[in-house]
């Protein structure tokens, strides 16, 4: 069963990504991505209850460094997570976050 997101979800969810996001692609198809330390662990664990469309990746090891990478494609990115960033994310709360969001919906036509 889908569980119920809150505005508190939603805005939880935009901070993170301002935060930490990626905004890009892999030349085929838009993503957003979040890499974190996998001391994190539960965060990723809420984004997988609240936001099961992202897909959680890891945890990695390499060069040191122990992570996980959760990422937004596909139906998931364009009809729930776009729809969220569009409303709650502006210049005025973030323009580079915000240009570099513009910048991946202009180069995958979304």
């Amino acid at each position: 069963m889908k569980q119920r997101i809150t505005q508190f979800d939603r805005g939880f969810l935009v901070g993170i990504l301002v935060g930490e996001g990626h905004f890009g692609g892999d030349g085929r198809q838009p993503q957003v991505t979040l890499r974190m330390h996998t001391d994190h662990e539960p965060l990723f664990r809420w984004l997988e209850s609240r936001f099961p469309g992202g897909r959680l990746y890891g945890p990695y090891h390499h060069g040191g460094r122990s992570y996980f990478q959760w990422m937004a494609r596909g139906r998931f990115l364009r009809e729930e997570l776009l729809p969220i960033l569009d409303k709650h994310l502006s210049p005025e709360l973030d323009r580079k976050t915000y240009d570099r969001l513009q910048a991946m919906k202009a180069r995958y036509r979304l």
